[in-house]
């Protein structure tokens, strides 16, 4: 027992001591420049995020944001289709590209000697981008097969894409950063280009280099490479419109007969990380670590699947690091044998049961030392540092904001964590649905009553 109590403030009072700091510039035309160095392999992780996602696309043209991000590979005025990868595969590197609501993101991992090659290229495609309709024309056909594999074959993600569009019924976080099917089929070369010369430039980006560099190295080459890119005069913050207050809650079922396993799905708007002051959003963090994480001993998991067996699994969740809303979701998969009502109806009572009680001080302890574990091992990745702060300063987060996000976590105490319940887990914010094979009669009706 005492050598528990002992790795447990080991682990509480601990900073990873290979933790290097990070280092943060702006060049004169807006750049921002974050560098995290990491030694220990001859390694670098070489990203450029645009403060630009599906969340800023105009009305009409849903998908465009992930169509400009498959056309990005395309080709500059001086490189042809497919080299830029090519490139980078042959210097024994790989190179990505994805697309969120707030922001898009490039990146290459290579050999920290071959910074200097990813920085021009990825600097030309930010200012000579080039492609004919002989280009672009075959790449709609590439997105609209990936949304029929990734979304419209998976009767889960059409759930979600149901449910964002009833949570969010003014604002773009509802619509599917895919797109819709009708709209995507409509976009142009041309349509995605206006968009790149609308949001794409250095005052619009954030550079973030990880691994085996030096702060003053990052910089020169930065200077270099992207230093010489006039900051773009259309690239300012997408004015977006807002959710009207939601008041009564929202629900739907969505019947498939190749659902396999039923499951209850709720999402309530929340709060997002405010800069300067994440304690809201930390506590919601620690909420959903505590109702529902990764371990049997969660709240939803030891009541419903353990105590009671009335299901398979339980789960929770917070996503916060967002620009203008987050979401809260809570979800069930009922047992053989139990109805989606009645898991429901479980789910419910286990919640406000929590609400009445609260977290006792051992299960607290618990989840604070698994963040801070966690935290410690995610230090051994440098891609995933770079994309943590990447993804902070893309919403309007700090480099201070995300160096304190572990500190503001370890400092929620379990009434705080009550306090975001209280304002959270309301119905009438929040959209349930129900993902089932096709209901029976009786079911239809008993759904009806």
């Amino acid at each position: 027992m005492l050598l528990r109590f002992s790795l447990v403030m080991l682990l509480l009072a601990a900073r990873p001591l290979w933790a290097e700091p990070v280092s943060h510039f702006t060049l004169d035309n807006g750049l921002e420049v974050v560098v995290i160095e990491d030694r220990r392999a001859p390694v670098a992780v070489h990203m450029v995020w645009y403060r630009a996602g599906a969340a800023d696309e105009p009305p009409g043209r849903s998908g465009i944001a992930h169509f400009l991000e498959h056309l990005m590979f395309k080709g500059t005025d001086t490189r042809d289709p497919g080299e830029f990868s090519a490139v980078v595969e042959a210097q024994g590197g790989r190179d990505n590209a994805f697309v969120s609501y707030d922001y898009t993101g490039y990146f290459q991992r290579v050999a920290s000697d071959r910074l200097d090659l990813m920085m021009e290229m990825e600097a030309d495609r930010m200012a000579n981008l080039s492609f004919t309709e002989a280009e672009w024309l075959p790449e709609r056909g590439v997105i609209l097969e990936e949304r029929g594999q990734v979304l419209e074959s998976r009767p889960n993600a059409q759930l979600n894409e149901q449910m964002r569009a009833a949570l969010f019924q003014n604002h773009p976080y509802g619509v599917p950063i895919l797109g819709w099917r009708h709209e995507m089929e409509r976009l142009t070369g041309d349509h995605a280009m206006e968009f790149h010369e609308l949001h794409y430039g250095p005052n619009n980006a954030i550079l973030v280099v990880a691994g085996d560099v030096s702060a003053e190295e990052v910089l020169a080459l930065a200077e270099e490479h992207y230093g010489p890119i006039p900051p773009n005069p259309n690239a300012v913050p997408t004015e977006r419109p807002m959710e009207p207050p939601q008041l009564a809650e929202r629900r739907l079922v969505l019947e498939d007969a190749r659902v396999g396993q039923p499951f209850v799905s709720r999402m309530y708007l929340a709060p997002v990380r405010q800069s300067g002051d994440q304690s809201e959003a930390a506590a919601l963090q620690m909420l959903a670590a505590l109702l529902g994480g990764t371990s049997r001993t969660s709240v939803l998991e030891r009541a419903l699947v353990i105590d009671q067996e009335i299901a398979l699994s339980a789960w929770s969740g917070y996503m916060g690091t967002a620009r203008d809303y987050g979401i809260f979701s809570l979800g069930v998969a009922p047992a053989d044998g139990v109805s989606l009502q009645d898991a429901e109806d479980a789910l419910d009572r286990v919640v406000a049961d929590f609400l009445e009680t609260g977290p006792d001080e051992a299960a607290l302890e618990r989840v604070r030392v698994q963040i801070r574990a966690s935290e410690i091992y995610g230090m051994d990745d440098a891609q995933a540092r770079a994309r943590e702060f990447g993804t902070g300063l893309s919403v309007g987060l700090t480099v201070d904001d995300v160096e304190g996000w572990l500190d503001a976590l370890l400092a929620v105490e379990a009434e705080d964590i009550m306090a975001a319940a209280e304002s959270v887990l309301d119905r009438n914010h929040a959209v349930t649905g129900w993902l089932t094979p096709p209901l029976s009669d009786d079911q239809q009706a008993e759904l009806s009553q």
